[in-house]
């Protein structure tokens, strides 16, 4: 069993390996990728501490349509050239139906990772009942703050845009994350029609605004004392990618923090913390605004658990049911209903190829 685990786990870092050099290279000159987070990595962090940990394994399934690497954004004359953005797509196989909607981050400190760690999340949710989008975006070794925000707004509208093709109920879609993605789509939902973090990236008539957000183990307050408390240096994770020390740029970890933007048209939470509160700073204090707001949320907090928990049993089975009953709860499946635009067949034209996938 452990020989298994370790070969799928080299076999998951060289494809994580592959696709971040296979899409790092451009016309000018190749995209500085850190590939220092992975399952491996952190399976070999835990384990001494952590001894009866397994690795979740990405497990498709005949009831789950998958499309991988789709363009949702390509932007030009970066200092790299012309650079597409990627996500995954995983379709509950039913056609006709529409279902509510998950934008799935990455973690990694805003620098490391890739969209393939949600694979295995992304795969038992959209086996629970909903479209799933894992998202690929620019890291601070491309891009600083607020270049990802911009991404994923982005990402959301494209999902509206594309919300037909992809049996997408657009009035239902939330964005999810752990760790530096916990924090990013956090802040993507207390946000929700802010000019400000809209940026200018394809599909602006559409909305980016989300109906939900769940948080794992991600920072809802750059400025908690209990997160400035951490001793820094330059290359730490938050000071690179906020390009400078709390000290030198307060404004701008204040307003990359999610808490204080909460109001009262923010959307419903749910936060999935570990036993390390550090990485979730802020948490307490989010929860308190939202309930001066009447604003439903949720707050599960696992014991015992190490952040990075999501990739690993025996924590997550339990997020999923967190993550689906939460999700189940706010949008109501009762909702669900037909695709409201006829499809290219009900007009007597050939259906699309994702169509006849979904067959």
């Amino acid at each position: 069993m452990l020989l298994n685990i370790k070969t799928y786990l080299g076999c998951l870092f060289l494809i994580g390996l592959s696709i971040s050099i296979t899409y790092a290279q451009n016309a000018n000159r190749e995209i500085p990728v850190d590939t220092s987070y992975t399952v491996w990595s952190t399976y070999q962090k835990l384990i001494k501490t952590y001894p009866d940990i397994t690795p979740v394994i990405p497990k498709s399934s005949e009831s789950v349509l998958e499309k991988e690497n789709v363009v949702y954004l390509t932007l030009h004359d970066t200092p790299f050239g012309n650079r597409n953005l990627r996500v995954d797509i995983f379709i509950p196989r039913e056609e006709k139906k529409i279902y509510p909607a998950l934008l799935l981050v990455h973690g990694g400190g805003w620098r490391a990772g890739n969209k393939t760690l949600n694979t295995p999340m992304a795969q038992a949710l959209a086996a629970k009942g909903f479209v799933v989008v894992s998202v690929e975006y620019r890291l601070s070794l491309e891009a600083k703050y607020p270049a990802a925000v911009y991404d994923l707004k982005a990402a959301i509208r494209w999902m509206r845009a594309h919300a037909h093709e992809y049996h997408i109920d657009e009035k239902r879609i939330a964005i999810g994350g752990s760790s530096a993605g916990g924090q990013l789509a956090s802040l993507i939902a207390a946000t929700n029609e802010n000019q400000k973090f809209e940026g200018t990236q394809c599909n602006l008539d559409f909305s980016s605004s989300v109906q939900a957000v769940v948080d794992i183990d991600g920072l809802l307050d750059f400025t908690d004392s209990e997160n400035l408390a951490v001793k820094r240096t330059e290359n730490s994770a938050d000071v690179f990618w906020l390009e400078g020390f709390y000290e030198n740029n307060m404004e701008r970890w204040k307003e990359a923090s999610a808490l204080h933007w909460v109001n009262k048209q923010s959307p419903p939470f749910l936060f999935i913390n570990s036993s390390q509160t550090r990485f979730h700073a802020g948490c307490k204090q989010m929860v308190d605004e939202l309930n001066s707001f009447g604003i439903y949320n949720e707050v599960q907090n696992l014991k015992a658990s190490p952040h990075s928990f999501w990739l690993f049993h025996p924590w997550f089975n339990p997020t999923i049911e967190y993550i689906t009953n939460f999700l189940d709860n706010v949008f109501k499946e009762e909702c669900m209903g037909l695709i409201p635009n006829p499809s290219p067949k009900e007009k007597g034209l050939n259906p699309s190829p994702l169509e006849r996938d979904l067959r």
